[in-house]
């Protein structure tokens, strides 16, 4: 392996290693103390735990084998392998670390606000490296891929509520956690968003390459959005230049200006805010009665 890329895997271990102990801090230390519901395959799993004292991080990491396996082609090589490092990574610092730990048994609404943002920071850590806890990840790409009209938001809020649902039904059965666990999941997004790009909903960018299909194609292969195609000239050379125009969320920015620097290191890369994305994939436009 070349020093960079020996680089580059450190990081990414430290990354893991760094993001897993602020999850397990927040599911463990706070959330399953409280009786919270949460999200994704972690929330499953802390359901598991609440019910038959079960391991979590184990519970997660065998609910991820036939996600992962059944999801394989549709994420490709690379970010299964890079997900399936951080999976076994989180799942044993969840079960080992996090007990070393004191449990928080204080005011439920704190054990909220700490769960929510502890476990937002470390989902935010992972997901700058390009990696994936798993689970819900897997099964939201691999519904878009199928289904490319639906948004990853709706996609999202669905599997979210559902697995929040179960967990209340399941082991609280009381109102009181259907609220804490909307607030965790509200609170935990936002944390993501804010530490990778803010809290706004959407995101804009505009790429002068000399590959705007390559940059496309790969767009289309990490994100499952469309590109357009602009033609432009620059003001000092007069050459003609390509730009490709994408419109995603936060998250998916991300990995886009990480792939559009592999291809093309010289590519101009902008990167607005958008108030507003109306289309396929986003919100849908209002038709008026009668049309």
């Amino acid at each position: 392996m070349k020093q960079t890329d020996i680089k580059r895997l450190a990081m990414d271990i430290l990354a893991d290693i760094a993001g897993g102990i602020l999850i397990a801090l927040g599911t463990y230390n706070f959330a399953a103390a409280s009786n919270f519901p949460m999200v994704g395959l972690n929330g499953i799993a802390l359901i598991f735990y609440q019910l038959f004292g079960t391991p979590i991080g184990m519970v997660a990491m065998l609910l991820n084998i036939p996600i992962a396996a059944g999801c394989y082609r549709i994420l490709g090589k690379d970010f299964f392998l890079r997900s399936i490092r951080t999976i076994i990574i989180t799942s044993v610092i969840m079960d080992c670390v996090a007990p070393m730990f004191p449990v928080y048994e204080g005011d439920r609404m704190l054990a909220a606000i700490c769960t929510g943002i502890l476990s937002g920071l470390g989902y935010a850590l992972i997901y700058m490296r390009n990696s994936s806890t798993g689970g819900a990840d897997f099964i939201m790409m691999s519904i878009k891929a199928k289904k490319p009209h639906i948004s990853l938001g709706k996609i999202s809020f669905a599997t979210d509520f559902l697995i929040v649902l179960i967990g209340v039904a399941v082991v609280t059965r009381d109102i009181d956690s259907l609220i804490y666990g909307a607030i965790i999941s509200s609170l935990l997004s936002m944390v993501v968003d804010k530490v990778m790009y803010g809290v706004d909903a959407g995101k804009m960018t505009l790429i002068v390459t000399d590959f705007p299909e390559k940059v496309a194609e790969k767009i289309d292969e990490l994100t499952g959005r469309g590109a357009t195609f602009l033609k432009a000239e620059g003001s000092y050379s007069g050459e003609e230049k390509d730009v490709v125009m994408c419109a995603c969320n936060n998250k998916q920015m991300f990995t886009i200006r990480s792939a559009v620097k592999a291809i093309d290191a010289k590519a101009f890369i902008i990167i607005m805010e958008s108030n507003e994305v109306l289309g396929e994939g986003f919100k849908n436009v209002p038709i008026s009665p009668g049309k």
